[in-house]
């Protein structure tokens, strides 16, 4: 298979039709090749627009929807990243290519052996995976620069948001199984905050998401 022809075609009919336009982004995603960190079985359709499983309940988000979140979260080489869901470890790998660290935790421990092994093996040394359950935070090495939420949630739990930095932001699907909005939340001032909503999707929920009954105001 002729994966630079695929991989031109991924960005030149999938993505930048999106209207996904920011060249950094798509000359990132022209870059970073998804097909090193897409299981075996299914590395013939690493460029496709299909949803590629990943076992555990865990899937790769559809290329497009990936340039779209690149270009909403403009990634800063200062920035410092939580990414919550570490899944192949191909979205933390091009967040890295932008940002000084990223630090990706997954609470399947199979995830985490996948994302570890598939970023030492492409070479990617400023991303450390971490086992353990972050979606309402992971406190040792807060406030992030940015924070990036891989699967669906209700509600973006409070413990989340105050990990963000003063002028930084937090990206999330939020709402149900049926339909969610991808929202892109910014610390405007001490525990104040700006969301934008972007586009609606549906992927997978995270595990352990908080329900809405179980939040506390």
């Amino acid at each position: 298979m002729n994966f630079e022809q695929a991989r031109y075609n991924m960005v030149e009919q999938q993505i930048r039709p999106w209207e996904v336009l920011d060249f950094g982004v798509l000359d990132l995603l022209m870059s970073i090749r998804r097909e090193e960190f897409v299981p075996e079985a299914y590395k013939s359709l690493a460029l496709s627009e299909a949803e590629i499983p990943l076992g555990h309940g865990a899937s790769m988000l559809v290329p497009v929807i990936e340039g779209k979140i690149l270009q909403a979260i403009q990634v800063k080489r200062s920035d410092k990243v939580l990414e919550v869901g570490a899944g192949s470890g191909y979205f933390a790998a091009l967040m890295a290519a932008k940002a000084d660290w990223v630090r990706t935790v997954d609470i399947e421990p199979a995830m985490v052996n996948m994302a570890h092994d598939n970023l030492k093996r492409y070479g990617v040394e400023n991303v450390i995976v971490e086992e353990g359950d972050a979606i309402c935070g992971w406190p040792s090495n807060a406030p992030y620069d940015l924070i990036v939420v891989s699967g669906g949630v209700p509600q973006i739990p409070e413990s989340l948001l105050q990990q963000v930095k003063v002028g930084g932001r937090l990206f999330a699907f939020v709402g149900d199984e049926r339909l969610m909005t991808a929202q892109l939340v910014t610390c405007v001032a001490d525990g104040q905050y700006r969301t934008e909503s972007l586009f609606e999707n549906a992927v997978p929920m995270m595990r352990n998401a908080p329900r809405k009954s179980e939040f506390r105001f």
